[in-house]
């Protein structure tokens, strides 16, 4: 069984390796593309900002390689703004770029999902009256942590950093996407978005899914993926060694 990363594509390609290197065959096909926001100033002027922040909220490693991307020059992580990361690959982004660990707050490793009630379960002991939160993501997205911390007191504004866009498939990845059509036994779909499942099913309109296999990182996801017609559907924890298992698992 072939399994296919789903994830925008520098964190697509990531996986990839990482699930060659636990001897899986893996295959990129992204179906998230991930393009410069509409206005690069609106980020410039939050770096200008940040000292004022008593937390960032980074929606996913895209949020914050973006965020970094655009830092202006000479520019360095205030050491009293805390970095709130809805999971893994977020954390070791923000480490990669100079943020302190020490700095950096993330859901439970024991959390059975990183999202955002997972984060919000190690934010909700501290007091957020009048604190400023600046929340780093996409054009769009789930506004529950921001809604959660506006309750709580907090004065939230948010940067958009990049836009996700319905992917352009090279060759390759077309013949990858007809192959997993045509031997739906063969190929695992490897979902971690439930915008990446809509963008599949908006380049094959008309499709039906029942004979194709999917594994979920999320109940949301997992819930996307069986409305439109997968017909099997795993559900697993996010974290690289439970999906390993679980693909494990199905391929015996």
């Amino acid at each position: 069984m072939r399994v296919i990363v789903t994830r925008p594509a520098a964190q697509a390609a990531q996986w990839v390796r990482n699930l060659r290197d636990a001897g899986i065959t893996a295959l990129s096909l992204p179906l998230i593309d991930i393009a410069a926001p509409r206005d690069a100033a609106a980020v410039e002027e939050a770096w200008r900002g940040l000292d004022r922040q008593s937390l960032a909220v980074f929606v996913s490693p895209n949020a914050a390689e973006r965020f970094f991307a655009q830092r202006p020059p000479g520019s360095a992580w205030p050491d009293t703004v805390a970095a709130a990361s809805l999971g893994p690959g977020t954390t070791q982004a923000l480490q990669r770029f100079g943020v302190p660990a020490a700095s950096i707050i993330e859901p439970s490793a024991e959390a059975a999902q990183f999202d955002s009630e997972a984060l919000w379960a190690r934010l909700s002991t501290r007091d957020w009256s009048g604190a400023a939160v600046l929340v780093v993501r996409g054009d769009g997205g789930r506004d529950w942590l921001a809604d959660t911390l506006k309750q709580h007191g907090a004065q939230v504004e948010f940067v958009c950093a990049y836009r996700r866009l319905a992917p352009s498939l090279a060759a390759d990845a077309l013949q990858c996407l007809n192959d997993a059509i045509a031997r739906p036994d063969e190929h695992l779909w490897f979902f971690s978005s439930s915008e990446a499942i809509d963008h599949l099913v908006q380049l094959r309109p008309g499709e039906a899914w029942t004979a194709s296999h999917a594994l979920a990182t999320h109940p949301r996801i997992a819930q996307r993926a069986r409305e439109c017609g997968f017909g099997d559907v795993r559900e697993t924890r996010p974290t690289f060694e439970a999906v390993v298992a679980c693909i494990q698992s199905i391929a015996s």
